[in-house]
């Protein structure tokens, strides 16, 4: 949602100064962008608007079903992680009584799950499968180091 947000914030602070100028200078062209424009804008993997972006002439299919394996494989992993490192830590921590030496023990063994977690997550979302859409919309900005 706070991504959309932002998108949403991109696009009218990109186009309400075009059409309060026009409508300033009395023109009769308002330029308003299209809706097929807006949801390429949707789904690309950016946070600035524009009407255009680069492209790129064709879709590398092999690169988008790697990507979309590697979200996957980072879905198997993160459960193989909560079967091996979360679950028998909380399991065992439901049936003590509460104390507070039992909460830290719980939370400091917690951490490294997390944060590999926290890791794939990001892994997988923010690289493998944005990618995979920016390859399948033809989106060729995100080669701007290469």
């Amino acid at each position: 949602q706070v991504r959309l947000v932002m998108k949403a914030h991109s696009f009218i602070r990109e186009n309400v100064p075009r059409v309060l100028s026009s409508v300033k200078d009395k023109s009769g062209t308002v330029h308003i962008p299209r809706i097929s424009q807006y949801l390429y804008f949707l789904f690309a993997p950016t946070l600035i608007y524009r009407d255009n972006y680069p492209r790129n002439p064709t879709i590398r299919w092999g690169y988008v079903a790697t990507k979309f394996a590697q979200v996957l494989g980072s879905l198997f992993y993160a459960y193989y992680i909560f079967v091996r490192l979360c679950i028998p830590q909380f399991r065992n921590s439901s049936q003590e009584t509460f104390n507070l030496r039992g909460l830290v023990l719980c939370i400091f063994n917690s951490i490294l799950p997390g944060v590999l977690i926290l890791f794939l997550v990001f892994f997988a979302f923010l690289h493998c499968w944005l990618n995979a859409f920016a390859e399948m919309l033809r989106f060729a900005d995100r080669m701007f180091y290469k």
